[in-house]
């Protein structure tokens, strides 16, 4: 048996020892509490401080440590300039990219060709020496290779392109505005020595400050869509957020435009439709006293000169007998310039300045010995890796001609997945560094075509229009429209149940003598909008689609309504007298 006094010594010590761990668990309470608080207290201050109060924190821009980084409108280029003052060079990829797409870099002879409507300049690295439209030009300084990225001397180009530098001596960095661009000035509010203004990194007064702005800093308001900030620049090239109620909007700083030199197309041909026809010159010379009237016709395009090998030079058949009697027909005379139709030679030819320069210079020769009144470009059957090299031909011979006063029209064929034929033209580019586009609209049943139909076909050809003026935004008055004074008598014959197709080209002429001879009567072909005869020969099943007064009309009303530039006719040799006289309403 247990003694009492042990008994209750347990009972004590059991009472002594649930007291204590009562005291120590309020103790633990007490202390939560007074964590729970202080977190409460810090929770509440953050974001009393971040977000409502302004943030005073101050951050560096993303370019800092950068050398002469350049600026346009307003945004970071991620490209830098090299040197300084007059000696600022601009990296390449930028003026591709900013100021001309069109400038063209060619790595075998580290040279850089850039040309406008009226300027062609040819530079090299490493070198001062350099050429404009042809004609040394001495640069003050050369243009330079700096780890595998080509630079350009500023100053050149400013006066090429007519855009402007500046370059801030403080921070170096380098703001580029292209001719023509302006933007809105404001200046920062405030008192001289008064209360400096923030510049942020976002459209919100908790963002950190990227500078603060002195009152009377002019800056540069790049973006004010938004009603309560506004994206500006400084000069320094700090780009940021201001609050709008902080800035005094006034003035603007503006770029002038480059001044433009109106070529002879605007000042010769605005409002004066082209009627032209192509003159097919082989090995014999065209006799004039044979033409006959040719009324309404104010353009003729001899083809007469054509490259022929693979350094560009090229071979003449030009008769200055012809030109005199164009001319006294009040006709002006569009030499033509063929590829010669071969792709291989094309890609030899075209592949450098120096091979393109050649027949350029040349055709310009040829231009003033025979008094031509412009160009005529028709290179056809060419790689669609060497399109590039046809652009440039053209961007090359541009400038070149309209020195000389010369018209440059190119002829082109609608668009199709032909890559001998039709892949390789960038009409877009193309209709920007010529005078005319003629679109060759014919051929869309050629000579070995699998089946019979129209050369031409009212509906293809306003589709073919339509394509190059929607997709290309070739302007309209700047296109012309190829017209076929031909067709193709169509043979049929089957065997086996399978019918074999073939076809030859034949003149206005020789299908009339056909419906004369055979007594035959067309009827209207609602499809191809054109008359159509089908008749036995032989046992040979012949079809015809005829060009006539019928076709002939819609083609022109289709020109009319379209708006454009004027008709081109291939050729003068296939075509009967009363064509002429449906092809000159074109004017009417």
């Amino acid at each position: 048996m247990v003694p009492r006094s042990i008994i209750l010594l347990l009972i004590w010590r059991y009472i002594l020892n649930r007291r204590q761990r009562q005291r120590r668990v309020k103790k633990r309470g007490g202390l939560f509490r007074r964590l729970l608080g202080l977190v409460i207290i810090a929770a509440a201050a953050y974001w009393v401080v971040f977000y409502v109060l302004p943030n005073r924190l101050h951050t560096d821009p993303d370019w800092k440590g950068l050398e002469q980084p350049v600026f346009v409108k307003g945004e970071l280029t991620g490209y830098s300039a090299s040197g300084t003052g007059d000696a600022l060079l601009l990296p390449l990829p930028l003026l591709q990219k900013y100021v001309d797409s069109s400038i063209r870099y060619e790595e075998d002879t580290k040279s850089v060709i850039l040309s406008t409507d009226n300027e062609l300049l040819y530079m090299q690295e490493d070198t001062k020496t350099a050429s404009l439209n042809n004609t040394p030009l001495q640069l003050r300084l050369a243009p330079e290779e700096k780890n595998g990225v080509t630079y350009l001397p500023a100053d050149t180009l400013e006066n090429l392109y007519g855009f402007e530098v500046e370059e801030n001596k403080d921070t170096g960095a380098v703001l580029l505005m292209t001719a023509g661009e302006t933007v809105p000035l404001g200046k920062v509010k405030g008192e001289e020595d008064g209360k400096t203004q923030p510049l942020r990194s976002e459209a919100t007064i908790h963002a950190p400050i990227v500078a603060d702005m002195s009152p009377g800093t002019v800056v540069r308001i790049w973006n004010a869509d938004n009603e309560d900030w506004l994206y500006v620049q400084m000069d320094s090239g700090f780009t940021g957020y201001v609050k709008a109620n902080d800035i005094i909007k006034g003035g603007e700083k503006a770029v002038d435009a480059k001044p433009a030199t109106p070529s002879r197309a605007e000042r010769s041909w605005k409002g004066k439709p082209v009627n032209l026809y192509w003159e097919a010159v082989y090995e014999r010379k065209p006799n004039p006293a044979k033409f006959g009237s040719l009324p309404g016709v104010n353009v003729v395009s001899p083809t007469w000169f054509e490259i022929v090998d693979i350094n560009g030079n090229v071979r003449s058949k030009a008769d200055s007998a012809y030109v005199q009697w164009a001319h006294q027909q009040g006709m002006e005379v569009w030499g033509l310039l063929t590829n010669s139709f071969n792709a291989d030679l094309t890609t030899q030819a075209l592949s450098s300045y120096e091979k393109r320069m050649n027949a350029i210079v040349q055709m310009l020769e040829y231009a003033d010995l025979y008094g031509l009144d412009g160009i005529n470009i028709d290179f056809e059957n060419v790689y669609t890796k060497d399109g590039e090299n046809v652009t440039q031909f053209m961007r090359e011979l541009k400038p070149m001609a309209q020195a000389k006063n010369l018209i440059v029209s190119m002829d082109v064929t609608p668009k199709s997945n032909s890559e001998m034929w039709s892949l390789f033209l960038d009409r877009r580019a193309l209709g920007a560094v010529t005078d005319f586009l003629i679109v060759m609209a014919y051929d869309e049943h050629w000579a070995s075509s699998p089946t019979a139909g129209s050369v031409a076909s009212l509906p293809w050809v306003e589709k073919s229009v339509s394509r190059i003026l929607e997709e290309d935004d070739v302007p309209a008055e700047k296109l012309i429209l190829g017209i076929p004074l031909y067709t193709r008598i169509w043979s049929e014959t089957t065997k086996d149940g399978k019918t074999k197709v073939s076809s030859k080209a034949v003149s206005m002429n020789a299908v009339q003598e056909i419906l004369a001879e055979k007594k035959l009567k067309p009827v209207l072909d609602k499809d191809s909008g054109q008359n159509y005869v089908e008749y036995t020969e032989d046992g040979v099943l012949r079809k015809i689609w005829i060009e006539d007064k019928v076709s002939l009309k819609a083609r022109v009303e289709l020109a009319k309504s379209f708006g454009l530039g004027g008709i081109g006719s291939w050729n003068r040799s296939f075509a009967v007298p009363e064509a002429w006289e449906t092809l000159q309403q074109i004017s009417e």
